[in-house]
Order: C-alpha cells, then sequence, then structure tokens
C-alpha cells in the first residue's frame, strides 16, 4: 500500500463555489449511475458542447463517488480512482474542510487516426469536517487504485454512549 501525504493548511475560510456547477455536477452523477446501470453510454456526455473528434476526447474525468462510514473510533472515506496513481492525487485539510483534488493526464499517441472515449481532466471533492476529528492524525493510503483516508476521532469523542434513564410522569 502507498500511504498519500496529507497537506495541512492554517484554517483560512473555503472560498465561495458556483453554486450552479455544482448542481450541474451532481446531477451528472446521478445521470451517470442510472446510465451504468442500464449500460447506456454515459448522457452527460450527449450534451457537451464539443462533440467527440478523432484527436482526443471531450470526456471529462468524472468526479469520483466516495463511499463513508463511521465507528467508534473513526470516520473512513473511500473513492475509487480508476488510472490514478500516487502522484495524481492532492489531499489537503484546511480548517474544517477535506479536500481531494486529482488529475488525470492526456497522454497523445502519434497516429494519422485516433478515436477516445477515456476520460481525462481534473477533480476536485471538498468536504466538511465534524470537529470532533482528530486534524493531525488524519492519514490515507492508496492501493489498487482505491484511496482510503481515515480520520480518527479525537479522545473526548470516542466516549461510550451512555443510556439515560426516562422515568414516568407523576
Amino acid at each position: 500500500m502507498a500511504e498519500v501525504p496529507v497537506e495541512t493548511k492554517k484554517s483560512v475560510p473555503a472560498p465561495m463555489s458556483d453554486p450552479f456547477r455544482s448542481l450541474r455536477t451532481e446531477v451528472d452523477r446521478l445521470f451517470d449511475r442510472f446510465a451504468t446501470g442500464l449500460r447506456m453510454p454515459s448522457w452527460r456526455h450527449m450534451f457537451e458542447m464539443e462533440p467527440i473528434g478523432l484527436h482526443g476526447s471531450s470526456f471529462t474525468f468524472p468526479t469520483p463517488a466516495v463511499e463513508v462510514t463511521e465507528d467508534n473510533e473513526m470516520f473512513k472515506i473511500t473513492a475509487e480512482l480508476p488510472g490514478l496513481e500516487q502522484k495524481d492525487i492532492e489531499l489537503t485539510v484546511s480548517g474544517d474542510t477535506l479536500s481531494l483534488k486529482g488529475e488525470k493526464r492526456y497522454e497523445e499517441e502519434e497516429s494519422d487516426r485516433h478515436v477516445s472515449e477515456r476520460a481525462y481532466g481534473s477533480f476536485q471533492r471538498s468536504f466538511t469536517l465534524p470537529e470532533t476529528i482528530d486534524r493531525e492524525k488524519i492519514g490515507a493510503d492508496l492501493a489498487k487504485r482505491v484511496l482510503t483516508i481515515t480520520l480518527p476521532k479525537a479522545a473526548a469523542a470516542q466516549k461510550p454512549e451512555k443510556k439515560v434513564e426516562i422515568k414516568a410522569a407523576a
């Protein structure tokens, strides 16, 4: 397993993102998931402004879907990153935001004719961290193109659950 370095930055307010771009990204992901279930080509690419040409592709690298799990000791974020290596991925923590960025670069081939349906480009995902995370112990591993980010909870957040007794009203 290759360890992915996690860079911690001083607390800086997160920049405002374009809400329409964010909405489009989420709608695109929904269409991609629906189309994948039907074994159809992605619907998102039918509406791209540039047609798919013989030299390169208008397909953009999809924002990776993630799985988030939690237990008493930590949160775990898992993301599949096909075609990416450790050098292509950046993971940063700034204030209460964890950012995952990546880029799959297009590799030019010498050919008179070239048709490609492979996706290239960059993506970024951001996650708001709960206050219970021990930011100094955040770690990440990349194995078989699957990134696993571990977010340990602070000791105070790991206290066992306490059952509260409910008294009957008189």
